[in-house]
């Protein structure tokens, strides 16, 4: 009778722990995502059959005054936003639900609007997520202000990157790779994702400008939520004997600005994480995919509310640049084939469409399969 109390606990906190800060995670970016297609969709005239959480067999649902079926469906690894017309990635209707399309059908239908109209929509998906991290970081910003250490270097580790380019202890960075910094925390975003990369720092010692070049090595660590990462360290230390943090505090419209700040510098970083990924120069074992994120919710709904809205703020940004992949059937594939179709005055064919979105397809599975068995074997 114990051990089966023991498992029903178990389980019961594996659901609390985990599962359910996983669907608060990924339900909030989700639908953020499909309410950007939704709210530009109709602001640019294109009627809206339904609006989903999660795909396949639909929970419950019900239906607004303008027809659209609000649903939230079994499987909550993603959404959709159906408009009239639409009836595949490709964004081409069929050919029998066209022509029975009525003439108020037709005149909302998504295929049938102007390019730019089917373009802009299908961007305010990824743009509503990246304005989701946006105020995510200015209200935090706003309510708790930030912390932040002055880019001085107080120790130099011995054999580090740093020892063989000549740094000192008391020097003051003022530049990395050609881009001022105003903190500690600066340098080690710049830092962290440029292993193997030399790269030019210019510090300050004694009043004295002094350029010096250093390449960062790779070195594995533990984020605060559990996770192994492997970063560029240069191997200096930053401690409170050469200037003491100090807390920042920040006005609405300064809580903005540091908003659209920190949103830029990650994206800024994915980006640049995503081309050396690709070039081999990343360690795959750091894409995760449902459950690395599902473990990771976890781990952060243990650290407070506060570590679970930044992890919102950060797969936000990362299922909009996701999204604007130039991949079908994923929305930068779409905006491509919109920008092809603006420049030669006619949509592609239908036949080149379905043969990319095959591909296309094929693509994205395989990195579905990659990620998933990352997270449950290779890594």
């Amino acid at each position: 009778m114990g051990d089966v109390a023991a498992s029903l606990l178990g389980i019961g906190n594996f659901l609390l722990g985990t599962i359910v800060p996983f669907l608060f995670v990924l339900t909030i970016v989700v639908f953020v995502h499909e309410m950007g297609h939704y709210l530009v969709g109709r602001w640019c005239g294109i009627g809206v059959k339904a609006f989903s959480i999660g795909f396949g067999p639909e929970l419950f649902g019900w239906n607004d005054r303008r027809g659209t079926r609000w649903r939230v469906s079994a499987i909550p690894l993603g959404g959709y936003v159906k408009f009239v017309g639409d009836v595949g990635a490709t964004s081409q209707p069929d050919s029998e639900e066209a022509e029975s399309l009525s003439d108020e059908e037709r005149r909302i239908a998504f295929h049938l609007q102007p390019v730019w109209k089917r373009a802009a929509t299908v961007f305010a998906g990824p743009l509503f997520n990246f304005i989701l991290t946006i105020v995510v970081f200015s209200v935090m910003f706003a309510m708790f202000g930030r912390y932040v250490a002055e880019p001085m270097v107080a120790e130099v580790r011995p054999d580090s990157p740093a020892a063989e380019a000549g740094f000192e202890p008391g020097d003051r960075f003022v530049s990395v790779d050609g881009a001022a910094v105003e903190s500690f925390g600066d340098v080690q975003r710049i830092v962290s994702g440029r292993a193997g990369d030399p790269l030019v720092f210019v510090l300050e010692r004694d009043g004295q400008l002094v350029k010096t070049v250093a390449t960062p090595e790779a070195q594995e660590q533990t984020d605060a939520l559990g996770n192994t990462v492997r970063i560029g360290i240069i191997g200096v230390v930053n401690n409170e004997v050469l200037g003491q943090p100090r807390h920042v505090e920040y006005g609405p419209l300064e809580a903005v600005g540091a908003g659209f700040e920190e949103t830029g510098s990650i994206i800024a970083r994915t980006g640049h994480f995503l081309t050396r990924l690709v070039s081999g120069r990343e360690d795959r074992c750091q894409l995760g995919g449902p459950v690395k994120i599902a473990d990771m919710a976890g781990r952060a709904a243990s650290l407070g509310f506060e570590w679970l809205v930044q992890l919102v703020a950060l797969l936000s940004v990362g299922i909009g640049i996701l999204n604007l992949l130039p991949i079908p059937p994923l929305d930068g594939g779409h905006l491509v084939f919109y920008a092809m179709e603006a420049v030669l005055r006619r949509p592609v064919s239908e036949r080149i469409m379905d043969v990319v979105y095959r591909a296309g397809m094929i693509m994205v599975l395989m990195f579905m399969g990659f990620v998933f068995w990352n997270d449950l074997v290779a890594c």
